[in-house]
């Protein structure tokens, strides 16, 4: 759809991006808008495991970590599970959170079930999308956590 660019090595990625990686400790927030428009979002389509291995220290070095705070996935293999979210999930997402809703559904239009994304994490997303900075995030996250 010609709305990301796929790189295949750490060095195409551009410095100081947001990178969404799970094992970051700080949350995406709108705060980070200035960061994705001026330097870009990277999400890593591999698995964890591949990632932490030949990716992660190179693009850790690289550009901002940040952790997406708590979704629900609607791709077909993971509908309904928490945190299993794809790819294009995750970017949508991160788009939404800060600040860029219209390009976040327009990367998920090209999906089935794109939409369905924004519509089960919509309360989620919005609340996200208001919060001051990080750690207002990972406040607002508590609320939509699960019970143990």
């Amino acid at each position: 759809m010609g709305l990301v660019e796929l790189v295949k090595h750490p060095r195409q990625v551009p410095s100081g991006a947001v990178l969404l990686d799970p094992t970051s400790r700080k949350a995406l927030s709108p705060a980070d808008r200035g960061i994705v428009e001026d330097r870009g979002l990277v999400a890593v389509d591999c698995s964890w495991e591949k990632y932490e291995r030949y990716f992660g220290p190179a693009l850790k070095r690289k550009c901002v970590p940040r952790i997406l705070p708590f979704l629900v996935a609607a791709n077909p293999v993971n509908y309904g599970k928490p945190c299993k979210l794809s790819t294009i999930e995750a970017l949508a997402a991160a788009l939404y959170i800060t600040g860029f809703k219209k390009e976040a559904e327009e990367i998920l239009s090209g999906f089935k079930w794109g939409p369905e994304f924004l519509r089960l994490n919509e309360e989620k997303l919005e609340a996200y999308s208001k919060a001051e900075d990080s750690a207002q995030v990972v406040k607002i996250q508590e609320r939509f956590l699960p019970e143990p």
